[in-house]
């Protein structure tokens, strides 16, 4: 990574609670050569969010102003919850109009992936699932490995990840790239805001979720029609959740077992994705094809707006 990018802070969710992670992010990026604004989104309070529903509202539809300047990236300063309550409040005609072919990246996970998915859905705008200010660029340790994904993916016009997590069965299937957190996502079902993707290859992730809880969600995802639809359904991270006496053997593998059984798709494991320290830039809304054997499983991902 050479380029000095401009980097426009947003903050749709949650405050950060420690400033001294904010600063060592802050720091990071401008030792980097970068150029950092909308600091101010990591101030703000307003009750248990990061300003007022209006305020957070406002910091994305900015962007649909032909006047102003447009960053290379907007980056999530945090996830939590908040997103939701913006949702009808944006701007889409105007995003669309102002971004859709523009070479501008949204990043972030966790709750922004109800940003993601109503952009998606509403102004046609691809995004990227990654990292965010607090928890990853703000990490005590920097992860080399999260960073190298996140500008690899954001400069090239393509690109494979490939991933050595062996498969039980094998898979060659294409299609629209989307997903996300899993709780984020099934609550938008039923909604404006939850893409229509067909033929597509969904990748979900969560943290703190018991593997009961997750095949809750992945049913309600099954029942309500949308997997059927899909060509695959990829696991990212869901670390977390406290195992019981009560699950009497229960796991996370007997969870995946079990949607195999009635979901009718391929399931892929192990994707770095999530609520974790080493994680990939996935960009939601491009055009994938996903392979994967016995060994692991390679995908290849184009079609999305980079920096170049």
């Amino acid at each position: 990574m050479t380029t000095h990018r401009h980097i426009e802070l947003i903050a749709p969710s949650g405050y950060p609670q420690d400033p001294a992670v904010v600063h060592r992010a802050l720091a990071r990026l401008r030792a980097q050569g970068h150029r950092v604004s909308g600091v101010e989104a990591t101030e703000r309070r307003y009750q248990r969010f990061a300003g007022t529903d209006g305020q957070r509202a406002a910091e994305i539809n900015r962007l649909a102003d032909p006047s102003r300047d447009l960053p290379d990236i907007v980056l999530a300063v945090r996830g939590g919850y908040g997103a939701t309550r913006i949702l009808h409040g944006l701007d889409y005609e105007g995003l669309q109009s102002r971004l859709r072919d523009q070479p501008i990246a949204f990043v972030g996970h966790s709750d922004f992936t109800a940003i993601q998915l109503a952009l998606l859905a509403r102004s046609g705008l691809k995004t990227f699932g990654g990292p965010m200010l607090v928890s990853d660029f703000g990490a005590e340790n920097l992860s080399s490995f999260t960073m190298h994904h996140f500008w690899d993916a954001l400069s090239k016009p393509n690109f494979t990840l490939k991933v050595n997590a062996p498969q039980t069965r094998a898979a060659s299937v294409a299609g629209p790239l989307w997903g996300g957190n899993l709780a984020v996502l099934t609550s938008l079902i039923g909604t404006p805001y939850m893409p229509p993707v067909e033929g597509g290859i969904l990748f979900v992730e969560d943290v703190n979720e018991q593997p009961f809880r997750v095949e809750r969600m992945i049913y309600q995802l099954h029942l309500s029609g949308i997997l059927a639809r899909q060509q695959a359904l990829v696991l990212g991270d869901f670390s977390g959740g406290k195992s019981y006496d009560y699950d009497n053997g229960y796991d996370l593998r007997e969870m995946v077992e079990q949607i195999r059984s009635v979901i009718g798709i391929p399931v892929i494991t192990g994707l770095p994705f999530g609520h974790i320290p080493d994680m990939v830039t996935l960009p939601m809304g491009a055009q994938a094809q996903l392979e994967a054997t016995q060994h692991g499983f390679e995908l290849n991902v184009s079609d999305y707006p980079h920096l170049g």
